[in-house]
């Protein structure tokens, strides 16, 4: 008999897996992650927010973002396939692939939308400040477990000059 524990693990394996799978997808750069041994004790990655921005990035997620991206970040729930007003906003919890771009591209895109690439976010330059923005990020961010966490500050950390 399976317990919910030893459930939970699985998906959260098939998960990762899945994600690492994607990132190596979006990069010309390769992150070679061995999953099977990654246990989130060995994982040592300092987070650099406090409370109050969690709070603020929340308060702000909730009322800018939350109308689109859901409550939780989750994304729409077939978020790969347009709906009916041609939107399709991915989830930004670390179940999609938000963690694949660094902090620049990440600000960049809350800035100024996705129209210009095609796309239906629009830009929030102007509407939100630069910290604004990067406390709605590090709010989605906290919903990002360790391990993903830790590839993502490696190839951030990576594509700073």
């Amino acid at each position: 008999m399976i317990t919910s524990v030893e459930k939970r693990n699985g998906i959260n394996f098939i998960i990762i897996s899945s994600l690492l799978t994607l990132l190596t997808a979006c990069s010309d750069k390769k992150y070679v992650v061995d999953v099977d041994n990654i246990k989130s004790t060995e994982i040592k990655v300092e987070r650099s927010f406090d409370f109050a921005q969690l709070t603020r990035g929340g308060q702000l997620f909730q009322k800018n973002c939350a109308r689109c991206h859901g409550i939780e970040a989750q994304g729409a729930a077939n978020w790969q396939q347009a709906d009916a007003d041609g939107k399709y906003p991915p989830p930004l919890n670390g179940s999609a692939h938000a963690w694949h771009h660094s902090a620049r591209i990440l600000k960049e895109t809350i800035k100024k939308g996705t129209r210009y690439l095609g796309g239906n976010m629009p830009a929030w330059e102007g509407r939100l400040t630069d910290r604004d923005i990067e406390d709605i990020i590090v709010w989605f961010q906290s919903k990002w477990s360790d391990e993903i966490y830790a590839v993502w500050h490696k190839k951030d950390q990576d594509t700073r000059p």
